[in-house]
């Protein structure tokens, strides 16, 4: 198997879901509550399908089951992360101010991954 260096890249975009799936999994309460402040409302349902699209993007990413639906998938989540930090914490770009400049490189990079 002749693996590129943008497989390598997609892999790890789907691997770099993982603790975020963990995270959300198993502070189910507390998420609810950020994506609420955020103005996603009712949290529980937006963590949920955030959870759900999550999955997909891990599984179709390091898999490469249609890894370009998984990767828009991901973007979608991390653009949503992206709009999430700013509007809790406002327009803040460096990340030592919890700015959004993360999750849309991460969106990015996996919009990247879809598109080569």
């Amino acid at each position: 198997m002749d693996f590129a260096l943008i497989d390598w890249l997609r892999i790890l975009c789907g691997v770099w879901f993982i603790p975020h799936l963990i995270g959300k999994t198993l502070h189910y309460q507390r998420a609810g509550g950020t994506f609420e402040a955020a103005g996603l409302k009712p949290g529980k349902l937006f963590i949920g399908v955030a959870i759900v699209a999550e999955a997909c993007a891990t599984v179709g990413l390091i898999f490469s089951i249609y890894p370009r639906v998984a990767a828009f998938f991901g973007a979608a989540v991390l653009l949503g992360a992206g709009y999430a930090v700013v509007k809790i914490n406002g327009m803040n770009w460096r990340w030592q101010k919890m700015g959004p400049e993360y999750p849309i490189f991460w969106a990015l990079v996996c919009l990247l991954t879809a598109l080569v």
